[in-house]
């Protein structure tokens, strides 16, 4: 499973211009799931991403997590994170779980990130979204499951 986390002052995503999630500060989560992901990696993720310490405290470090801040969670699927582009000029999307197994996944995510205390807000998984966002930084982290473990 992979992540690309965004520190964000608001985001949005909206489905055929109707608002589906909106936060306020917080993180904006482009989520992939991999053929081989599982709830361990789900949970590995949402645990990792609840505590991980991208925003600054009082001395300008970045100390505190979003749990710290009382920040909120937006995720967005994204199966395009499953790219394999090493040949050729079109990526291929090999590796990514087919949509039943994903949309799982994708769920089972945000219920582990809930379970931390956190607001969490989220697209419509497989459909066209539009997604706005103001980067606070910018901070963008990158996480695979499977580099993890």
């Amino acid at each position: 499973m992979r992540a690309v986390v965004q520190r964000v002052k608001d985001a949005s995503v909206s489905v055929e211009g109707v608002l589906q999630g909106n936060i306020a500060a917080g993180l904006l989560v482009y989520l992939g799931v991999a053929q081989e992901d599982t709830e361990a990696d789900a949970a590995y993720l949402a645990q990792k991403i609840a505590g991980l310490r991208i925003f600054e405290d009082l001395e300008g470090k970045m100390n505190r997590s979003v749990q710290d801040t009382g920040g909120s969670v937006l995720v967005v699927s994204q199966f395009t994170l499953l790219g394999d582009a090493r040949k050729g000029k079109r990526p291929s999307y090999s590796n990514a779980a087919e949509s039943t197994v994903a949309r799982g996944l994708y769920a089972y995510f945000m219920d582990r990130i809930r379970e931390q205390g956190l607001s969490c807000e989220s697209g419509v998984f497989q459909t066209h979204m539009e997604v706005r966002a103001t980067n606070d930084g910018p901070v963008t982290i990158l996480l695979d499951s499977r580099k993890g473990f």
